[in-house]
């Protein structure tokens, strides 16, 4: 390249100059809109009671576990049930929808058909479609198969839920593998399922940890669908729990913000426990393919 196409290239420094304040500035605007929310629910989580009302912006000046304490003792056991119900089905739910994701995925993209195409549309169109707008005929479905009230209920309502995007971002990544590898382990004497669980599947595990993540943020979190599928009669999950705790004439804000806390922690340390392969999973599914 010339010198004199270099310059050309560079911009003003001037224009530099001037557009790294802004970007700064705008950066950290961003980052407080999305930071204050957390940082209020941390501070009043260890604040007196008196302190919340007084002062909640303020970091604490006499910090106390009085709130934790709280939701943890409490003789319903609304946390440590609502806790164990989340960790049940979205456990269940993120391995139903990571495998059966992967395998429809495989399928799909190595099927070169009329009835492959009109199955990967009709699957991808779910994409389109709110999960609320689908709630009421599954629970219909749930309830003419006996399975309303029922974990295993809300596990394959979820499953349902995520199968779209999870065949998305695997399809995007079986078509970067090269076919031959399938073949030659075909002339092996492998079989189709062994064939995808020997070399197939451990060359998805970044499509797979994004699967995870998303899948599992999005159960964990979810309110609506756990609160009509189970029903105030078998329980709820965390979210349906931290419900419970707000009430129309609730004062106890501290054990409010406690339980937000509590109940974030577990997804939490899934996402720093698989985040080397998160990024790396969402920019293979968006380029590949």
């Amino acid at each position: 390249m010339t010198l004199t196409a270099r310059i050309a290239r560079t911009p003003p420094r001037h224009t530099r100059s001037a557009t790294t304040p802004l970007r700064t500035l705008t950066a950290l605007a961003v980052t407080a809109v999305f930071i204050t929310p957390v940082y209020l629910v941390l501070v009043n989580t260890f604040k007196p009671g008196a302190d919340i009302f007084a002062h909640p912006g303020a970091f604490p000046s006499h910090p106390t576990l009085t709130h934790v304490r709280n939701v943890t003792d409490r003789p319903d056991d609304l946390f440590w049930t609502g806790l164990m119900n989340s960790v049940q089905v979205t456990a269940l739910s993120v391995i139903g929808s990571t495998v059966l994701s992967a395998l429809l995925a495989h399928y799909l993209a190595r099927t070169n058909t009329r009835v492959a195409r009109i199955l990967t549309l009709l699957i991808l169109a779910g994409l389109m479609i709110p999960t609320t707008v689908t709630l009421e005929p599954i629970t219909e479905v749930l309830g003419r198969v006996n399975l309303m009230g029922s974990v295993l209920g809300l596990v394959l309502a979820n499953i349902a839920a995520n199968l779209p995007f999870g065949v998305l971002l695997f399809m995007g990544f079986v078509r970067n593998i090269p076919l031959e590898l399938e073949e030659a382990a075909a002339l092996d004497g492998s079989g189709p399922l062994r064939t995808f669980w020997s070399i197939v599947f451990p060359l998805l595990r970044p499509a797979a940890a994004s699967v995870l993540i998303l899948t599992a943020v999005g159960v964990w979190n979810d309110f609506v669908t756990p609160l009509i599928v189970l029903g105030p009669a078998n329980g709820g999950t965390v979210t349906v729990g931290m419900y419970r705790e707000i009430s129309e004439h609730v004062t106890d804000y501290g054990a409010v913000f406690a339980f937000m806390v509590l109940a974030t922690i577990p997804i939490l340390i899934l996402f720093l426990f698989f985040q080397r392969y998160f990024v790396k999973g969402l920019l293979g599914g968006a380029t590949k393919g």
